[in-house]
């Protein structure tokens, strides 16, 4: 599709707004993965036709993304899924921080360089998975729907740990791991459960995972603000953008991984799922 036609689609779908005409920086927070591309390939593109200026800041973690939005050195942020926005709120002090949309996401997946099939672990092989406590319990689900484990029926599944692992047939041994690091463990561990953000980065491709997972809304990766931005209307009009066409025409670019991420409610009911 030509620049004419994507910019007439992007006209025709979104309100073009007066305090766009002098642009406003907007900053956003990316840590390592494929989010920081589909922000520059899907939503900059747009913001910028409509009057604004658009950045991204890298970080290297899951931690500053979000203390750089609460301290006001970025204006959003996209790496992370509500779960762990609310988490990591909580955990330092009541940071007010909210989401605005979810966005087509890469789920977590079991991947191996040294197995083919679940079926072919054994007694004592490692599993690594990430150590931060809202993605292991979200691990912990997602070994349970694969068979692997089966968690204490009395525990919170969204809060479970190593430890609450009720069953484990295949007497596999758990090693918990930071999240950049586990496609790493691969030269290593028998089978790892790799973040589908991480996996991207590392070139592992979502194909190539034993199983994937399934993901529930509340996962799926999200654009986050400081609350008290949430009715300004910039914060709007980045919500516009991601439920425009030249958006989805980005998304949907065989040229890049985005087309096979599992996509939010809101855009199968608009688009559906092709």
């Amino acid at each position: 599709m030509n620049h004419r036609i994507a910019n007439a689609i992007l006209v025709a779908g979104l309100a073009m707004s007066a305090h766009a005409v002098e642009p406003k920086l907007i900053r956003f927070g990316v840590a390592p993965g494929p989010y920081a591309d589909l922000v520059n390939k899907a939503i900059k593109p747009g913001l910028e036709q409509i009057g604004y200026k658009v950045s991204l800041i890298q970080f290297q973690d899951w931690v500053q993304p979000n203390l750089a939005l609460a301290n006001g050195e970025t204006e959003a942020n996209v790496f992370q899924h509500r779960l762990y926005l609310e988490k990591f709120s909580a955990d330092h002090g009541g940071l007010k921080l909210s989401p605005v949309i979810r966005i087509p996401t890469a789920g977590l997946g079991l991947y191996s360089k040294k197995i083919k099939s679940l079926s072919e672990l054994k007694a004592g092989d490692e599993l690594t998975l990430p150590l931060d406590p809202t993605n292991l319990a979200r691990s912990l689900r997602f070994l349970q729907s694969a068979g692997l484990v089966k968690l204490k029926g009395e525990v919170d599944p969204t809060k479970a740990t190593e430890r609450d692992v009720a069953e484990n047939p295949h007497g596999i041994k758990f090693v918990l791991t930071e999240a950049a690091q586990l496609p790493r463990t691969l030269e290593s561990a028998t089978i790892a459960v790799v973040p589908g953000n991480y996996a991207i980065a590392s070139g592992l491709n979502l194909s190539e995972a034993i199983k994937l997972e399934v993901l529930d809304e509340d996962i799926k990766i999200v654009v986050a603000v400081r609350t008290e931005d949430l009715s300004k209307p910039w914060v709007k009009d980045i919500e516009k953008v991601v439920q425009s066409g030249l958006f989805r025409i980005a998304l949907e670019n065989p040229k890049d991984p985005f087309k096979s991420f599992q996509k939010p409610d809101w855009y199968l009911t608009k688009w559906g799922n092709k």
